[in-house]
């Protein structure tokens, strides 16, 4: 019974972890969904470097164009890889069960990563690859630790790597981690690869509610239109009790 009752606490106490989040602090992803030309160039990042092994079976090009303010031929011609008419969904053909043979298990759809996982997750997670020679791809993650995936962005951003400096902890010479630093290799400064994964993850977040601008205009007009309602009803309810009182 005790034993029993130990394993429901530790089960208990992994599940609250879990829940708990990443261990790792998160930084603040820079979303502005109103920004298009963030968007767009997002939406090139994800085309150009996830698109093989990731879908977005629940969006479409054509809604993602219009969207985005890009017309369908344009749109067609630089991003739509994958599609045989502007209102396909945007997958990949690679097969399934290859995918998950090379990364042991299969790249999730993307569609709603954001959120499941939080933009603030997925622009550290991005930021957050290191060489790790033990890996299959030569590659961890510090957010997600043993990741399965490679470091797709690796040639904007450079070889990145567990940087340490030399400081005094108590009077004692210590090697002190002081966050991910890369070799300079790469096409994109510290700045310019930061502003990329910004644009890609803010181009996530509208994925994974298109219509959330839609919907927050829509409100504010709702709320705009109850407070003129209210006072054409406060009015009118004062006319009608004038004779009562």
């Amino acid at each position: 019974m005790i034993k029993k009752l130990f394993t429901v606490l530790a089960l208990v106490a992994s599940s609250a972890a879990m829940a708990a989040g990443p261990t790792v602090p998160l930084d603040k992803a820079p979303i502005d969904l109103t920004d298009k030309e963030s968007l767009q160039r997002g939406a090139r990042i994800f085309q150009n470097y996830c698109l093989g092994c990731h879908q977005m079976e629940y969006q479409r090009y054509s809604r993602t164009f219009r969207d985005l303010g890009i017309p369908d031929d344009i749109g067609m011609e630089t991003l739509g890889f994958t599609a045989n008419k502007v209102g396909d969904h945007i997958k990949n053909a690679a097969p399934k069960a290859d995918l998950a043979n090379w990364f042991g298990a299969a790249p999730p759809d993307l569609s709603n990563v954001a959120r499941v996982r939080g933009p603030d997750w997925l622009y550290t997670y991005m930021r957050s690859f290191y060489a790790d020679p033990t890996r299959p791809f030569g590659v961890n993650n510090e957010v997600f630790p043993m990741v399965g995936m490679p470091h797709v962005l690796q040639e904007l951003q450079g070889i990145p790597y567990k940087a340490t400096e030399t400081r005094l902890v108590d009077g004692v010479s210590t090697e002190v981690y002081v966050g991910i630093k890369t070799d300079g290799s790469g096409e994109l400064s510290t700045e310019e690869y930061d502003s990329t994964v910004a644009d890609l993850v803010n181009y996530l977040e509208y994925v994974g509610e298109p219509s959330k601008l839609e919907s927050r205009s829509l409100g504010i007009k709702v709320l705009i239109f109850l407070g003129i309602f209210f006072i054409f009803a406060f009015l009118l309810k004062k006319e009608y009790w004038r004779d009562v009182h």
